[in-house]
Parts: C-alpha cells; structure tokens; sequence
C-alpha cells in the first residue's frame, strides 16, 4: 500500500495527472531579487495557454507597494481582479536595490494601489481554499514561508470550521517551494525566517516538491528578452533591462530560482528532473538545511535530469510571452 501511495504522489508531482488546469496560489516575496518577475510572466503564460488557473497571488513580504506591484503585472496580463493580499502582522519587509518595483509602480497601471487595500495573507488563503474541491489547488512559494505557516496555525473562522492544518490537508494537492539547497546547505527563502520555514516542512500535511538553489543556479535568463525589439511597454522586460547592468555576475542573465518551481508546478518535472525522496532537515539555530533519505515521507526535491541549457531556452521563451497570446 505504502509503494502504492508513493506512485501516485510521484504522478502528482510530474504531471502525469493534470488533465485539467492547474489551480494556483502563488506566495512570492516580489523582490529583493527579480526572478519573481520571471516566475510570474511564466505563471500568465501557462494561464493564457489554459494551463493554469490563478487563484491569487500573495505576497510573504509587507514593504511598501508590494500589492501595487503585485497589481501591475496582473494588470498588464489582462487579469486586473486576480485577488491580492499581504501579511498584516510579523513579516520582512525586504524590497529590490535595484528599484524596479518603483518603476513599476510608477509606469504601469494597477488596480491595487497600497497594501492597505488588500486583505491579510491567511485571511485571503483560507478564503481561496474554502471554496476550492478537495485536493485540488497547488501552492506554489517563491518566497518566505511565513504566510504558510501562520496559515498551518490557524484556527476556524467564517470561512471554513476547519483549523489551517486541516484546511490544507483537505484542498491541496501539492506545495511546490523554491527553497533550501540539497543535499545540505543554506538558502535564502529558508534562512531569513528560518522559524517559520522549519514550522511549515515540520507540519505541512500535503506533498511538497522542492526546487533548490542548485537547480536554478545554472539556469540564467533574460538577455534574449532585453534584445527583443519587439516587446515593448512590458514590466516584465523592463525589470530585467534595468536589474542585469547592476551586478556583473547578472552579465549573462539571471539566474532562475523562481521560475523553475513555476515551471515544475505547472508542467511537471518528468520532462527535466528525477526526483529524491527523503525530508528536509532545517536547523533551528542558522536555518541551515540538510536532507534525510526517507521512503515513507511525501517531500521530495529535484535532481538535475536534462542540460540546464534546456531549461533556460524554454524559460526564455516564456518570459518574453505576451499577454493574451495562445503559443
């Protein structure tokens, strides 16, 4: 029964069963760094493509005007009512140093004009999942895990009677995070609010599919969409054509964290990765990371199958789609 269970969480996890489109949450921090800008161009051309149905996009970060930007990309790939929202209580404020959300901001149209005019984070997921079929959404983080956690810790309200834990036990499929760096070392979206990461992979009650920073290490994107003249008026190509100059190891693209756990959350990993089955061990002391063999837990993470070069071609592609278009 047990090698049973684990077949299925694998065809889960590699697409063999996403027959209908994909129901996403997406959590992202929207910065400091700029590969949630490629993960959420990939996130709307899977959606123009009906392959994927968003059902919000959730910031785990509070600085000032991460909901407006959050807003001007939904807007700008014609689906302005996409539901937003922020924490509202403890949470990073860490924002971009190369000030692209203020040229997004300031350039382009958003129906969400200040964090205060989107609900809490927790608040909007419960609302989402309430409503929701069983087993049925895909959470898909790019960021800090602090909003899954204090939606792991929360409690019946007038959206379901049903604590967070169970919530997600009963409507997700599958969590597919950017985070941690195997077999062991540490990563950004784990260490900087190590707690609640440790919290989320100690408890989180569904599949999870790890995307480490060894994976989109090699994997650097952008220039083609910079060269491209015939993108024009886009957020997305101008926060690359503004954030690559501003660090020499960017000379060749950015490197493309965020926008494989889209791809893999989406598509599946069969076409490029194995997998490793085990759990993820954080330190509560550094938010360091290690990775234990374990043929009974439902956590995996990717194993490099195809050539990084694979990968980065079709990435490339796909962040230079533009809005409405089908191929």
């Amino acid at each position: 029964m047990r090698n049973t269970s684990t077949l299925i969480i694998c065809m889960l996890l590699s697409g063999f069963m996403n027959a209908q489109p994909v129901s996403v949450i997406f959590d992202s921090d929207m910065g400091p760094d700029y590969d949630d800008v490629g993960a959420i161009a990939l996130l709307h051309a899977f959606a123009d493509k009906g392959e994927v149905n968003i059902l919000a996009t959730i910031a785990s970060t509070k600085y000032d005007d991460v909901a407006a930007v959050f807003s001007a990309f939904n807007t700008y790939f014609k689906r302005p009512n996409i539901p937003i929202a922020v924490p509202k209580g403890e949470a990073l404020e860490l924002r971009d140093f190369q000030h692209w959300t203020d040229s997004v901001v300031k350039n382009y149209p958003h129906a969400v004009n200040s964090n205060r005019d989107v609900p809490d984070a927790v608040a909007l997921y419960r609302r989402v999942l309430a409503i929701q079929p069983n087993n049925s959404v895909t959470i898909i983080t790019v960021g800090f895990l602090t909003n899954l956690k204090n939606l792991l810790q929360s409690k019946a309200d007038m959206f379901s009677p049903l604590n967070g834990e169970q919530l997600v036990q009963q409507k997700v499929k599958q969590l597919v995070s950017m985070a941690g760096k195997f077999p062991s070392g540490s990563e950004f979206n784990i260490n900087r609010d190590f707690i609640a990461a440790k919290y989320v992979f100690d408890h989180f009650p569904a599949p999870v599919l790890f995307s480490g920073f060894e994976i989109g290490e090699k994997i650097k994107c952008g220039i083609p969409l910079i060269q491209n003249d015939s993108i024009t008026q886009s957020p997305v190509k101008d926060v690359f054509r503004i954030s690559i100059p501003q660090a020499k190891e960017d000379s060749a693209g950015r490197k493309s964290w965020d926008e494989t756990a889209v791809l893999v959350g989406v598509k599946g990993y069969k076409d490029w990765y194995t997998v490793k089955q085990g759990k993820i061990i954080i330190s509560d002391k550094d938010g360091s990371n290690m990775w234990m063999d374990d043929k009974t837990s439902k956590q995996y993470h990717l194993v490099e199958k195809a050539e990084p070069a694979v990968v980065q071609e079709l990435i490339d592609k796909l962040i230079m789609h533009k809005p409405g278009e089908k191929e």
